[in-house]
């Protein structure tokens, strides 16, 4: 709690709610959901099904409030572990190959 972190993944179908400059939405990786309250203007790219990055800290309630958000149609902000994952489950198709050959588990 209170630490700045960094999360990714896929924003999660239906998730998506506004009022005004504010922003609920829940980040996945198919296997948990992280919900995300952001305030500010989402970038043009920022759509559901759609990979996106926050950073920001959880606070109190579990909730992660996001200081910014990072959206691509790919896994470039992504953590390669989190793109990976979402490949294998058939869910994303990304294209990812690992940047080093040991980066593949």
């Amino acid at each position: 709690i209170g630490e700045a972190i960094r999360i990714g993944g896929l924003v999660r179908e239906g998730s998506v709610t506004r009022d005004g400059l504010r922003a609920d939405f829940a980040v996945t990786d198919l296997a948990h959901d992280i919900n995300v309250s952001y305030e500010g203007m989402l970038p043009d790219l920022f759509r559901e099904g759609q990979g996106v990055v926050a950073e920001g800290r959880f606070d109190a309630s579990g909730r992660f409030v996001a200081d910014t958000v990072l959206a691509k149609h790919d896994e470039t902000y992504m953590p390669p572990e989190v793109a990976e994952a979402l490949e294998k489950s058939g869910k994303y198709s990304s294209g990812y190959k690992p940047s080093h050959p040991g980066d593949a588990k």
